[in-house]
């Protein structure tokens, strides 16, 4: 983690080696630190603070743990000194294209046939919302992901997930086996009651289609839980 100070001066008045996008340009984005990366995102400062300034503020708001920036949404970043609808609409844009990245290269890849396979990429893709948010991967024949795709949200304490929405889209995709997944902002791992009781529920009427529920993984920071490691299925 980078140590972060305050320093002031307008970036124009730089050494060029020394300003953000030159930097990038001339030693490559390897030698930006996270405050200058963040600072070219932020484009431009006011009369009195830089871009760097006001990444250094943001960053000093998390301590520096790109993790915890990537849990702020639109309204906690617009509260920072400098930041406006635009800066804060261009810095979530990145963290949301960080989480893609990382899907884009390991999810289509994958056959499940543990939870180990994907629990991950769903700790990486739903940990960092600040409310409770229900998902299901979509799986083909030969348990090969077709899609993830949220189908509820909710708040702090809980969200409810349809099983007619998580059904209809199983056969617009042609999925005969699916995982559910959902956060706990928490932190905590164990399942609810409620928990027990929809998986129940959604297990029973995919049979009906012919369609296995394979898992139900709960993800926080502090890692995964898996109703099917656990003999919950």
């Amino acid at each position: 983690m980078e140590k972060l100070e305050k320093s002031g001066g307008s970036i124009k008045n730089w050494l060029a080696d020394d300003r953000p996008r030159e930097k990038l340009i001339g030693k490559g984005v390897q030698a930006l630190s996270n405050t200058e990366l963040l600072a070219i995102l932020i484009n431009h400062g006011q009369r009195d603070r830089s871009a760097l300034d006001i990444a250094k503020d943001l960053l000093l708001r998390v301590d520096g743990n790109l993790d915890e920036l990537g849990k702020m949404g639109l309204p906690e970043i617009r509260a920072i000194k400098g930041v406006g609808n635009v800066k804060a609409v261009a810095i979530l844009a990145a963290l949301e294209l960080g989480r893609r990245r990382y899907g884009a290269a390991k999810l289509p890849r994958i056959s499940v046939r543990s939870s180990r396979d994907i629990a991950e990429y769903l700790k990486i893709s739903l940990k960092d919302h600040p409310y409770e948010v229900f998902a299901v991967v979509y799986l083909n024949q030969a348990n090969k992901v077709n899609r993830l795709e949220l189908v509820s949200q909710g708040g702090i304490t809980g969200t409810v997930a349809d099983p007619r929405v998580i059904l209809r889209k199983a056969l617009e995709e042609k999925a005969t086996s699916i995982v559910l997944c959902h956060n706990h902002p928490s932190g905590n791992l164990h399942p609810s009651q409620a928990d027990k009781e929809i998986t129940q529920k959604i297990k029973q009427a995919a049979a009906f289609m012919d369609i296995r529920v394979l898992d139900h993984i709960i993800v926080s920071d502090e890692g995964y839980y898996s109703f099917a490691d656990e003999g919950l299925l």
